[in-house]
């Protein structure tokens, strides 16, 4: 696959044991690490025709709200994409427009950049992955030179460890450390790599071979039992959940040795749904699998258990987001994109469509979805035919998050910024409903929206299906001014032509910098 179609294929879809061995040979641009005063000092947006700058470097400052707040990247345009906390009050990301890492402190607000001397000027890269480990490296992925790197934070050299035993072009995309060995998914090479961080020389790594091929592997995640999850798929029509047992994995290699043992009897593999094409993000949390449907505003759960899956949906993308001011954006979509499971067991996840950081609490079944305030309007339908895009209109382009504590970190690929969520701030209000809903044929259906505090604020009525046959109809105003006094509101919840079984309608309130709701559980006799 050549590596323009790769990158395409890497932003739409984010829409046998075979020991791989390769040398680190020198691949075009490459060099070996020099001393940072060696470095040329263009601009990173020089990497852009000028008449491209501000769809990919940005068009505004770093903005806040009471839940959000961004931070400006001092050198401009450097394209942020992987993210990660160390635990000690720093935040790592990649920049991929100039292959550095940068670190932003946030006990005292200020960033400082590591030169990477290796990399050649004008040269992008997407670093879909980053992972910060106990003895102070930071781990990441490099899809443009099929590579994976490691920075010393103690003494700011960066190593590279190049994946391609052959040549062959690879997307190594996410990566984790688990236990002392760091899982990476290769996206369109179709495996799962695990790699040992301590080697040196000749670059080794075992490759677990799927079982549908061509296709992708996607992110993955580690249970409570230590089996890792990852979804491998085509994105034309359902694909597979993948369980692979490392642990009886490691025993057998113990016992017999790698080149006696075959990966497919490690490996249990259950159907997705329909509904589900395009599964990048993948966390454990509550004994569930949850994954994320990027071609969608969809996530699901899977019971490892009962094998059963339950579909949930966000609340609809504000119209910043999208403008649609050419009308052609009929059913816009957030879609959910990667995932990860907070200390209280929450599910976190990135929705890339709708600027906006989500925030699942399974035990309450309840959504909270922070908006982002940045918005880069060369990425939405933001000019209403005068040349001049409309203001408060567009995406950040939010690729990955990190979460430190209470806070979730983000990166604004188009917006060069950096961002974080608190999620620690009182909710503006609260939303109360029924627990289960038995529908048969038309039913109205109430609930009601607590305000905290007497604000004035105006919030829009969210009410989501995971069924597009199932229709909900507001009956009341569009538009609710929140007093000091609970409001009630009431639907028409319609199930005609809906096919037996159980479904989650999303009920709640969206003002523009939060969406609060909680799922209603809809069964069909």
């Amino acid at each position: 696959m050549k590596k323009h179609t790769k990158g395409i294929m890497a932003f739409l879809f984010l829409g046998g044991i075979m020991v791989t061995s390769g040398v680190v040979i020198g691949v075009p641009g490459i060099q070996p690490h020099t001393p940072p005063d060696t470095m040329d000092a263009a601009s990173p947006a020089d990497n852009y025709p000028i008449e491209e700058r501000a769809r990919y470097c940005g068009t505004g400052n770093a903005s806040s709200t009471a839940y959000v707040r961004e931070f400006d990247i001092p050198t401009p345009c450097t394209n942020p994409v992987g993210i990660v906390a160390d635990g000690q009050g720093n935040i790592w990301f990649a920049e991929t427009n100039t292959g550095n890492l940068a670190k932003f402190v946030t006990s005292n607000g200020t960033f400082k950049e590591y030169a990477n001397p290796s990399w050649p000027d004008g040269i992008r890269t997407m670093t879909w992955g980053i992972e910060y480990a106990p003895d102070g490296s930071v781990w990441y992925t490099d899809d443009q030179f099929n590579s994976i790197w490691k920075f010393s934070t103690l003494d700011q050299r960066y190593t590279r460890y190049n994946l391609a035993e052959s040549g062959e072009d690879l997307l190594p995309q996410r990566i984790e450390l688990v236990g002392s060995q760091l899982v990476i998914n290769d996206f369109t090479g179709n495996n799962l790599i695990l790699f040992d961080p301590a080697q040196e020389g000749t670059v080794t790594y075992v490759a677990v071979p799927p079982p549908i091929s061509p296709a992708v592997t996607a992110e993955f995640a580690v249970d409570e039992n230590n089996n890792i999850w990852y979804t491998n798929w085509q994105g034309t029509q359902p694909g597979l959940l993948v369980r692979f047992d490392q642990n009886k994995y490691y025993e057998v290699v113990g016992s017999t040795g790698a080149d006696s043992v075959q990966t497919q009897q490690f490996l249990t593999s259950f159907s997705l749904p329909r509904d589900l094409l395009t599964p990048n993000g993948i966390t454990a949390a509550g004994g569930l699998i949850w994954l994320a449907d990027t071609s969608s505003s969809f996530f699901f759960s899977f019971d490892p258990v009962t094998e059963q899956f339950v579909q949930y949906v966000t609340a609809p993308p504000q119209p910043s987001t999208y403008g649609n001011h050419t009308g052609l954006t009929f059913e816009p979509i957030s879609r959910p994109y990667w995932m990860e499971a907070d200390r209280q067991g929450r599910v976190v996840f990135n929705e890339h469509n709708a600027n906006n950081i989500g925030v699942f609490d399974p035990q309450e079944e309840s959504l909270v979805e922070y908006h982002v305030p940045s918005k880069n309007p060369f990425w939405a339908d933001c000019d209403p035919g005068t040349g001049k895009s409309i203001e408060d209109c567009g995406l950040a382009q939010i690729f990955d998050i990190a979460l430190d504590g209470s806070n979730i970190w983000f990166t604004e690929w188009v917006e060069n910024n950096i961002g974080v969520v608190d999620t620690t701030v009182p909710l503006p209000f609260d939303v109360q409903l029924d627990s289960e809903l038995v529908l048969v044929g038309e039913q109205t259906i109430t609930y009601t929206i607590v305000p905290a505090a007497a604000s004035g604020d105006q919030v829009t009525p969210v009410l989501s299906t995971t069924d597009s046959r199932m229709t909900v109809a507001l009956a009341g105003p569009d538009t609710i001014t929140l007093g000091s006094e609970p409001v009630t509101i009431s639907a028409t919840v319609s199930a005609a032509g809906v096919p037996s079984g159980t479904y989650k309608v999303l009920l709640g309130a969206q003002h523009p910098d939060i969406a609060i709701s909680r799922y209603l559980t809809v069964t069909v006799p």
